[in-house]
């Protein structure tokens, strides 16, 4: 396996591993639960650029030349910057004026979705995954890397936990309790 930052080309894939991680959030942003209209929504934001989805925050694992896992990762201070486009677009083109929580907040690289495509999963992917982010973001450049996970969600938790980050509180997001987690340097 191997793990690149994503170019422009890799859009669709990244699309549909963010809309795998996001669940039905994306379907409140969207005011529906249309598969191929949320597909397409999060694909504009994935080939575009200076947007919280943007290919340019994104990084994908490769086997066999086939990408079977994506990762958003931004930095926590510039979030309602990458948001800003993203709001607009719900507004313009959706009607929806949407309001969300603040998932991430300065001081952190935000992993804002980490997806692994099905037949992949369970076989250490996202665990490889997740140690390159450590790796590039905590070790190499000295930032610390934060994530939300889902109180639902303990077996996650316990992966998150394993690879050294720590639970430094709770926040809403989509409407949902999540807990903060956090690794730094």
């Amino acid at each position: 396996m191997t793990i690149r930052k994503a170019t422009q080309h890799d859009s669709p894939f990244l699309a549909t591993f963010i809309l795998m991680a996001m669940g039905d959030i994306v379907y409140r942003f969207i005011g529906g639960e249309d598969q191929e209209q949320a597909q397409k929504f999060m694909e504009h934001f994935t080939s575009g650029t200076n947007n919280q989805y943007s290919y340019e925050n994104c990084w994908v694992a490769e086997t066999d030349g086939e990408i079977i896992a994506a990762a958003c990762v931004y930095d926590g201070a510039r979030l309602q910057v990458l948001r800003e486009p993203v709001i607009r677009f719900l507004k313009d083109h959706f009607g929806n004026e949407v309001t969300m929580e603040d998932e991430t907040e300065p001081g952190e690289y935000y992993i804002d979705s980490l997806g692994v495509r099905a037949d992949q999963q369970g076989r250490g992917t996202g665990t490889r995954m997740l140690q390159f982010l450590i790796e590039e973001f905590v070790s190499g450049k000295h930032e610390t890397l934060g994530l939300l996970v889902d109180e639902d969600n303990p077996g996650a938790e316990r992966l998150y936990l394993k690879l050294g980050f720590v639970d430094i509180g709770r926040k809403i997001f989509g409407g949902k309790q999540m807990k903060h987690l956090q690794i730094k340097p």
